[in-house]
């Protein structure tokens, strides 16, 4: 769309705020996965001061509607309102605070094209910003949901339910990042993790969903499945997350 005097097309999307950088004295750079363009990266000018009208609007993990121009490289925001600002819910709140973190990052970091589509990955995104905000499960299980589930999107989830090399099913007690989650006792290479039987079924529990065994699970499987999760996830990513060692595991 294009508006008389305003020589740079319009268009408006909803998006969750991923990233904040600061530009020179006032500006701001926002990373943003949005609804239907992917990620993109906005200049939002005078944000900083205290006289803007939105900037407040433009902090991590909030939910927004906006409108942008776009532009070579960066896009610029010319209109925000809030749709929800989860971040405002636990900023101080570490444990939840460095879930978020985490969660940002990642869905960063799977979407290496700018504006290339991506719904699920930002559906998924919006859903577990909304969990952390809401705190009805630890939020570490909610990270590990959210790493498992995003891991699906980019083609990389774990062999669960089959043997990742062979695909003979059944629950295998091994399991092997760089050969892709559980696997049998003829393909299980040297080295592979042999995890609690409850591990692989916390890590079957936060794929689909079942939040009753997710939430009954004990300490120890937690922190087992987080490990799991966070090593499988790097491995594909070739590059460690930042934001996961910050993490609180309790």
């Amino acid at each position: 769309m294009r508006v008389p005097g305003y020589r740079r097309p319009l268009y408006r999307d909803d998006a969750v705020v991923l990233r904040v950088q600061k530009l020179g004295e006032s500006d701001r750079i926002i990373t943003l996965l949005t609804r239907r363009h992917g990620r993109i990266r906005a200049v939002a000018r005078g944000v900083r001061r205290t006289t803007s009208r939105f900037g407040a609007r433009l902090e991590p993990f909030g939910h927004i509607d906006l409108q942008l121009a776009e532009g070579p490289s960066l896009h610029t925001v010319s209109q925000v309102e809030a749709i929800e600002l989860y971040g405002k819910r636990f900023l101080s709140d570490y444990p939840r605070y460095t879930a978020a973190s985490a969660v940002a990052e990642t869905a960063e970091r799977l979407t290496p094209i700018e504006q290339e589509p991506m719904l699920r990955l930002f559906q998924l995104t919006l859903g577990a910003l909304r969990a952390l905000a809401e705190g009805a499960h630890a939020s570490t299980l909610v990270l590990d949901a959210y790493l498992l589930r995003s891991m699906g999107v980019a083609g990389w989830a774990p062999a669960l339910a089959e043997c990742a090399v062979c695909g003979s099913p059944g629950r295998h007690g091994a399991f092997s990042v760089p050969a892709g989650g559980c696997v049998c006792p003829d393909c299980r290479p040297p080295g592979a993790a042999h995890p609690a039987p409850a591990t692989l079924d916390l890590m079957s529990a936060l794929t689909s969903g079942d939040w009753r065994v997710a939430d009954g699970a004990e300490a120890g499987n937690r922190r087992e499945c987080s490990g799991l999760v966070a090593a499988h996830l790097q491995w594909h990513l070739e590059r460690a997350l930042r934001s996961l060692p910050l993490v609180d595991r309790g």
